[in-house]
């Protein structure tokens, strides 16, 4: 059994911060910064190597520093860099994360080359039993999930609205969305106080994806259909320090627990747990808990 994830490979800087910075004034870090790789299939395909998974990552990166950074992640962690390009046409995107320790959120600013897409690879040759896309690198995601094998399980990551992420949704087995994803694309209010708001946006993605639809809703959990019953799957109550790749691990984790054929609530509270696990920790790669981890909270 292997895994391809497909998509955003970025660079990490994170700044610890005791409140959000104030405009015009200057901030020394009480907690040293953190480097580390990230994006969203980057980090799924770091996840599910780091849990024993024969994963491949096919992505973008420069002919640079933060490029062979990410590089030497992965073949550390164990995840195949065949389908990662490094291109020296372009600086490998970074993102400067600001993780305001005070209430746990983070801002991040990313740097990357609107330009930035596959030059060499243009098809994937080996076959996988499961594919995750993230939207980003569209071109060569469209083409292998339209020639994937017909047994290969597919997935996406739909963190942000648009047409490309519509386009590939609709071609997926498991569209796991962010709540973000839902509004902007059924355009319908989403409240998490008012159940019936929720069920409205699900059933409205539900109707035009042809996959199973779960929707991420941050600390509140995960959301979904099965055999015709809606079903909220809770988040654990931690204390968030950095929700950085939250997402990112959850879909990672997800992707693993359906591989190993748990049942999909059981895939999804799982998967929440590891998300919450994460978040109590600096760091996007730094903070994946270990599997052992996640599985002492199976029930």
């Amino acid at each position: 059994m292997n895994i391809l994830c497909i998509g955003h490979a970025a660079y990490d800087i994170t700044l610890p911060v005791l409140d959000y910075p104030i405009e015009n004034k200057k901030i020394r870090l009480k907690i040293p910064h953190i480097e580390c790789g990230g994006g969203p299939a980057a980090t799924a395909a770091y996840l599910l190597a780091s849990w024993g998974i024969p994963t491949s990552f096919a992505g973008v990166i420069g002919e640079d520093y933060y490029g062979e950074k990410i590089r030497e992640e992965f073949q550390k962690i164990g995840v195949s860099t065949k389908y990662l390009e490094a291109n020296k046409k372009f600086k490998t995107t970074s993102s400067y994360i600001i993780a305001n320790q005070k209430n746990g959120t983070r801002t991040i600013i990313t740097s990357r080359d609107p330009k930035m897409e596959f030059e060499k690879i243009t098809k994937i040759t080996d076959n996988f039993d499961y594919i995750l896309v993230d939207g980003d690198e569209f071109l060569l995601s469209y083409k292998t999930l339209k020639e994937k094998d017909k047994n290969t399980i597919t997935m996406i990551d739909a963190g942000k609205y648009n047409e490309n992420i519509v386009t590939l949704s609709k071609m997926v087995d498991y569209v796991v969305c962010s709540n973000d994803f839902a509004r902007d694309y059924t355009k319908l209010p989403l409240d998490y106080q008012d159940m019936n708001t929720i069920y409205k946006v699900y059933d409205k993605l539900e109707n035009d994806f042809k996959g199973q639809v779960i929707i991420t809703l941050e600390k509140y959990g995960s959301f979904t259909k099965v055999d015709g019953k809606y079903h909220l799957i809770p988040s654990l109550k931690v204390k968030t320090v950095d929700s950085t790749g939250a997402g990112d691990i959850y879909h990672g984790a997800l992707l693993y627990f359906i591989s190993q054929n748990f049942p999909l609530l059981k895939a999804m509270y799982l998967a929440n747990v590891t998300s919450a696990l994460s978040v109590t920790k600096f760091g996007t790669r730094f903070s994946i808990p270990a599997l052992k981890e996640v599985l002492a909270y199976d029930k």
